[in-house]
């Protein structure tokens, strides 16, 4: 039954979004609460697989008992298993704040379409975390792309269509890379199982040196794109900032994160770290990440419209990661998966708090937050927590993270990242401080300083304050995760 668990769980996300249809439009409670129980049912299974890997160690599941060289193996661990785990929870989370919202600007007869895109969404990013191997790797990042740039373009408005196009030329285009370079390698090893495509690259790694190093860089290239790692992020404010509220939390907590992982099995388990590092792609990632951590700062400072800065936010915050991951150490790793955690869980808070904001006010604009706490305490109080946790205050999530990548740092005898994070931190500060002295601090009512408790939905405010809660456990109380990150990177290493 337990190494049945991924398929179960894939098989419930497409029945879920093939029963969606049956619903007609006025029943949309009932398709939420089915839905809901959906997801509630594939979390508790993922417990039990997530309690099962760790105690009795990882394995594989061939459909149809097929040896693996045929490529429909799937591969469950603590990296597959507990970030399937992570991001479903969070899932759950902003799923609750998505019944509420309405689907912010979605008409209504499309309420039904969204929802089986999201479950479509989770087939494709379940899937990718799950999937043994390289070319159905490529099957599930397209599933995920067109549904994607189908939730982006779900408003049906103009700037909708045009992040919409952006997106998907580009992600086609980074599709068509990783796709090469996979054909590259199977060209040089006749497989695309990940296991016997690494054990081929490590045995016939002289022999075949052109051909491995060019799909690597076309492989990097087309994760990079997806990811929206610097300089590859054109396509990622318009999209992330046009959808609808709880789509943008999932683009960009857990979606762009994906990629990230993506590309940690492509470096540690499928060339191995000394190759990488034998051609200084490792340096590259480095220069990448520092650049993006400013740059991504640098184009948030001059937005005006909050969901795009966080939309620019996003680029910064994937800088760190990708920094973490070219140290190639235990501490890198492990402060790279643990700001995939933090950031996922900042940012969902920010944009639904956003979300509640535009709910309640209808306005997005950072000079419309002047006094928004008088009016929003809770939302804004959370917003707050995550905002300081982005800067990297102390008692934050987001404060773990940034020490533990600078200790990172100077165990690769790489002190001089220290500045370059401590920079980063500042120039977040500039965007993110701006919009807690307005909310907290001014008024757009002279002598309108009393609390009141918002006007949303119940079922809006609680996700926001869960992920708040999160933000700070996780900042208060963060080995026992730390640890299980730990196990992660060393068995990577």
């Amino acid at each position: 039954m337990i190494i049945q668990i991924p398929v179960i769980s894939l098989v419930f996300f497409l029945l879920m979004a093939l029963i969606v249809p049956l619903f007609k439009r006025r029943n949309f409670a009932v398709t939420t609460t089915l839905g809901l129980i959906v997801l509630l049912i594939v979390w508790v299974l993922t417990v039990v697989l997530v309690r099962d890997v760790y105690l009795n160690g990882p394995f594989t599941y061939a459909f149809g008992n097929h040896e693996s060289f045929i490529g429909l193996e799937l591969l469950v661990n603590l990296f597959s298993a507990g970030f399937a785990l992570f991001m479903l929870s969070l899932i759950i989370i902003i799923y609750v704040y998505s019944t509420s919202d309405a689907t912010e600007g979605i008409a209504e007869k499309e309420y039904g379409r969204y929802y089986i895109l999201l479950f479509i969404l989770l087939f494709a990013m379940f899937g990718i975390l799950y999937t043994n191997d390289l070319f159905n790797t490529y099957v599930f990042m397209e599933i995920l792309s067109i549904t994607t740039v189908s939730i982006i373009s779900i408003k049906r408005k103009k700037e909708n269509y045009t992040a919409s196009f952006r997106y998907v030329m580009l992600n086609e285009v980074g599709s068509l890379s990783y796709l090469f370079g996979v054909a590259l390698l199977f060209m040089v090893t006749g497989h695309t199982n990940i296991d016997l495509v690494a054990a081929s690259i490590q045995s016939s790694f002289d022999d075949y040196t052109a051909n491995i190093v060019t799909a690597l860089g076309f492989m990097l290239t087309g994760i990079g794109i997806k990811a929206a790692i610097f300089p590859f992020h054109i396509w990622l404010p318009d999209a992330h900032s046009t959808a609808p509220t709880s789509s943008s939390a999932i683009l960009s907590g857990l979606v762009v994160k994906l990629y990230i992982l993506i590309m940690i099995k492509m470096l540690f388990r499928l060339f191995g770290f000394d190759i990488v590092s034998a051609m200084n792609i490792h340096i590259v990632l480095m220069m990448i990440g520092a650049f993006g951590m400013i740059m991504g700062s640098v184009f948030a400072i001059g937005q005006t419209d909050v969901k795009r800065m966080l939309g620019y936010s996003s680029i910064a915050q994937v800088g760190y990661i990708v920094l973490g991951i070219s140290l190639g150490t235990v501490l890198g790793l492990q402060a790279a998966f643990f700001h995939v955690l933090s950031h996922g869980l900042m940012k969902a808070a920010l944009f639904l708090s956003v979300g509640a904001v535009i709910y309640h006010k209808g306005v997005r604009k950072v000079k419309d937050f002047n006094g928004m706490a008088s009016e929003m305490p809770v939302v804004m109080t959370v917003f707050g927590l995550a905002a300081l946790g982005m800067i990297g205050i102390p008692l934050t999530s987001g404060f773990i993270s940034k020490l533990n990548l600078g200790l990172a740092s100077l165990d690769a005898n790489q002190g001089y990242l220290i500045i370059i994070i401590i920079v980063s931190g500042l120039l977040n500060a500039l965007y993110y401080l701006p919009i807690l002295i307005a909310a907290f601090l001014k008024s757009n009512k002279p002598g309108d300083l009393g609390l009141k408790v918002e006007p949303i939905p119940r079922l809006m405010m609680v996700p926001i304050v869960v992920l708040g809660l999160l933000i700070v456990y996780f900042g208060l109380f963060p080995n026992m995760i730390l640890s299980w990150f730990e196990e992660i990177a060393v068995v990577l290493l």
